[in-house]
């Protein structure tokens, strides 16, 4: 969701994630579920479940819940989640990605169309917006934990195409395939991200007036409630 600076945004994330955790605690571990399912149970050769992990314990998830939902994602008769990306408008015609799990691409539908109906946005077909994102590594890392020039030296070195001194920190983005060797690499140096994930970036932004922009972002929060939603993009900025 862009509107605002990155750590404003990061820590708006936090904040729903400490009144929201049960539902957070469920989309991390939808995201531990598929990872076991495409590379294995074993976060050393599974860096999708490494990141996943890593993600789960920053929202404080227990160490129990995380070993049981890999025991059972590991299981005979796991369930089996669909991944699905959504694309729409929202009010003045910003773009919307929307990545979603889910059992039932029914209800999925159903409860996506629904949000933005009711909060002035549209179901669009595949492709119509996608076109205006590129999938990214991308890492925010607070200025007091690491200058510019060593995050230069290290990330650019792993593999990272850009860094940018933004409000309070620095963003680092990297194409997908080399989000593992950064990552690993500001690991290693104890750089500690305040936010590390493979996110839809815009290729550039919609300017809209605060009150559109209030509007966006309560669309975005009704579509973040979804259970089956894991994360929502959007390209817009408030003037």
């Amino acid at each position: 969701m862009s509107g605002h600076s990155k750590w404003h945004n990061i820590r708006e994330k936090k904040s729903k994630t400490d009144s929201a955790r049960g539902q957070i605690f469920t989309r991390v571990s939808k995201e531990i579920h598929m990872a076991v399912k495409e590379g294995g149970s074993n976060p050393d050769t599974n860096f999708r479940l490494k990141v996943a992990i890593q993600k789960a314990k920053e929202v404080n998830m227990p160490s129990d819940n995380i070993k049981r939902t890999i025991e059972k994602a590991s299981g005979a008769g796991a369930a089996e989640y669909e991944e699905l990306l959504y694309e729409g408008y929202g009010p003045s015609g910003v773009a919307l990605m929307i990545e979603i799990a889910t059992d039932n691409r029914n209800r999925s539908a159903a409860s996506v169309r629904s949000a933005l109906s009711k909060h002035g946005g549209t179901l669009g077909e595949s492709g119509c917006v996608s076109y205006m994102f590129s999938k990214k590594g991308v890492f925010f890392i607070l200025s007091e934990n690491a200058s510019e020039d060593k995050l230069m030296e290290i990330a650019l070195e792993a593999g990272a195409e850009n860094i940018e001194n933004e409000d309070e920190g620095f963003e680092i983005t990297s194409a997908p395939s080399d989000f593992a060797s950064v990552k690993d690499a500001l690991d290693s140096a104890g750089i500690q991200c305040e936010s590390a994930e493979i996110a839809w970036v815009p290729e550039t932004y919609i300017e809209v007036s605060e009150e559109i922009g209030l509007k966006i972002a309560k669309l975005i929060d009704a579509l973040d409630s979804i259970d089956d939603v894991q994360n929502v993009y959007s390209n817009y900025e408030v003037k």
